[in-house]
Formats: structure tokens, sequence, C-alpha cells
């Protein structure tokens, strides 16, 4: 089998095809897409209660917390680097781009919240680098919203790939961070933990530039 671009296989997953994730746990385990597709639920929105004005969904998939902010009443745009994701988030009647957080975005510097749902503080396997990009990305006094691992997941890091009926992606690294680490990696990151929010099987922290 060739590997494919991850996108490519992505793409395929939004698009319905049976897809896991190997390398990140001691099994595959089963690219959650149905979830990340329904409607927001009771918990997506106490996450977005904890944004703070025009919010910059980073990794928004098929767009579900885009739509969930605007709807809050937040000026809010998705991004994401694949842009089957994309599409499906516009088909919301949202905005979305086709960027990556790491290269420069729409509004750098002025967004009020940045939000990392769905495990997306592991984009690019640093959770550090990227908690330091979103400081930039984030108005002067402005906040990160970063869904955690629970108490008692220790953070790693490595490589994984995507396999499915579509394909199988070439390697690219991902990280896992959890509730014990955020304040030592944010710390790194010139942030500081400002609270953190326990929401059944789900956890959140809000992150604020380090006053010091």
């Amino acid at each position: 089998m060739t590997d494919q671009s991850f996108s490519t296989v992505f793409a395929s997953a939004l698009h319905g095809s049976p897809t896991v994730v190997v390398g990140l746990h001691d099994q595959p385990t089963a690219l959650p897409v149905d979830l990340w597709s329904r409607p927001a639920d009771t918990v997506d929105l106490r996450l977005v209660a904890l944004c703070d004005g025009p919010t910059l969904d980073i990794g928004c998939g098929p767009g579900r917390m885009t739509e969930a902010l605007a709807c809050a009443g937040h000026p809010a745009l998705g991004i994401d680097v694949v842009g089957a994701a994309v599409a499906l988030t516009r088909q919301r009647g949202v905005p979305a781009l086709r960027r990556d957080v790491f290269q420069r975005v729409p509004g750098e510097g002025r967004w009020e919240t940045a939000l990392l749902a769905d495990g997306n503080i592991g984009i690019g396997g640093d959770p550090g680098a990227l908690l330091e990009r979103v400081r930039h990305v984030i108005a002067p006094g402005g906040r990160v919203v970063v869904e955690l691992a629970a108490p008692g997941v220790g953070m790693r890091d490595g490589w994984a790939v995507l396999e499915g009926t579509g394909g199988r992606s070439r390697p690219f690294r991902w990280a896992t961070l959890g509730t014990d680490d955020v304040a030592r990696v944010a710390r790194r990151a010139g942030l500081v933990v400002a609270s953190v929010h326990p929401f059944g099987q789900r956890w959140a922290a809000v992150l604020t530039e380090d006053p010091s």
C-alpha cells in the first residue's frame, strides 16, 4: 500500500471511510469522526462558555465547535490543514479557511481566544511549541482554551499514522497533554493556568499570559 498524505486519508475519513489512528496508544484507535461531525453537545457548549470574544478554532475539523461558537455570539473562524474539513465547516454556515497554525493566520495577534478542542493540543507533536505559537496568535490579555487528557495521563509524543479503507497516511507527529503537565508546559510557552475545568469525562484549562 502506497502511503498517502495525512490530508488525503483524513478527508476520506470525514467522508465516511472507517479509519484508525496507529501509534498513539497500545492498540489502533478508531478516529471518532462521528463525534466531531455531530451537533455540539452540552460539554462542547461548556467549552464554548470558557471562550471570550472573537475566537479562532484551531484544527476545526468538520466544524461543530466553530458553529457552536458562532451560535453563542462569538465572531469565530475555523482553520484546518485539510480542505475537506474546511468545506464541511463552511457547509454549517460558518467561516473557515485552510491554514496551518504554524504559519501566519488571519487576525494574527488580535484574537481574544484561541480554542484547541478534541485533543488538538497534540498538533505538531510538541504542545509547548504549539502553545508558544498560539500565544502570538491571541491578543494581549487573551486566552487559550485547551481540552486536555484526564488526570493521571502522562504527557507523551511520537509518530502516528492513519489507516483506513481510503489508504494509509505518511507518519505525522502528535502528542497528548493532560491536566498533570499543563502548567509546566504552559509556563515554557509564557502562559499560566488560570483555571482547570472537569466536564464529566472531559477536561479543559484556560491559559493566559504570564504576568511576570
